[in-house]
């Protein structure tokens, strides 16, 4: 049973994500992101303060936007509208989830889609639903890295994820019939969810319920990526799926923490990077 190691593939990302960014020096090019969270989310604080950190090192500038919670929708608008007109801007991100006084949809449509680099933008998740180039939303994409760079083959192969969101599981979708996998996605209506995910050769996992997925979800010799991330009843960190229990049946499995979390931000920073002419 392997254990896919996603800080080493991550790190191996930002590397290369730093040797492009060189690149585009000689030429005069210089990435930037603008991070835009508003409120004191404290899971967005620590989220934004690790992206400064991985763009310090990959070597993209870094803008941030720390709001107060009681930020107005029109002033957030202004803010994004000045960031889409700010040539030196090459990307932009703004942090979720925002107030409730405010409209997720409205800001999200407000960023320019050449620069949205969250992948989040309409006009964006139309160019990968069609199969376009174009930016590829974070986890999701960071999921097929990972399966890329272990090696495990997904053409042909029977896909099942869990969780149909519009970050995760719609977007995963997507990118896995790009690979030629045969795709099932599954949710909270689905009937006889542990006998549909049964059939999977490679189970994704992003339910957003802690340790939900047990031995009985898993073909054995299966190949299984959690994307969840919880704090369990004692505050250690835990994923979507039964680790101990589902791992001795896996070909291949990733662990939270350090498998999917840290390719997020590594995905980011090829999106920030890809966005600067790359």
């Amino acid at each position: 049973m392997h254990i896919i190691d996603g800080k080493k593939i991550a790190q191996e990302i930002k590397d290369e994500c730093r040797a492009a960014v060189a690149r585009l020096a000689v030429r005069g090019i210089s990435p930037c992101l603008a991070v835009v969270i508003v409120g004191d989310d404290a899971a967005s604080h620590i989220y934004v303060k690790n992206k400064k950190k991985v763009c310090e090192y990959v070597g993209i500038g870094s803008l941030s936007h720390e709001l107060p919670a009681d930020t107005s929708e029109e002033a957030l608008l202004a803010l994004i509208d000045t960031l889409n007109k700010d040539e030196t801007v090459t990307g932009i991100l703004v942090q979720l989830p925002l107030p409730a006084h405010i409209d997720e949809g409205k800001i999200i449509e407000a960023v320019c889609p050449a620069k949205d680099v969250d992948c989040f933008h309409p006009e964006n998740v139309g160019k990968l639903s069609l199969g376009r180039p174009g930016f590829l939303p974070g986890t999701p994409a960071g999921v097929i890295e990972l399966l890329k760079r272990s090696q495990i083959e997904m053409a042909g192969k029977e896909c099942v994820i869990i969780g149909r969101s519009n970050i995760v599981g719609k977007p995963m979708a997507q990118l896995m019939l790009r690979e030629n996998a045969t795709v099932t996605l599954t949710h909270t209506k689905t009937v006889d969810l542990a006998l549909v995910c049964r059939r999977a050769d490679i189970l994704i996992v992003a339910a957003g319920r802690p340790r939900m997925v047990t031995a009985e979800y898993v073909k054995p010799g299966a190949i299984v990526i959690d994307v969840g991330i919880h704090r369990d009843a004692a505050g250690k960190i835990c994923g979507d799926v039964d680790f101990a229990a589902v791992a001795p049946f896996c070909t291949a499995i990733s662990p939270v923490p350090g498998g999917v979390g840290p390719m997020t931000i590594a995905m980011l920073m090829k999106n920030c990077v890809r966005d600067s002419g790359h």
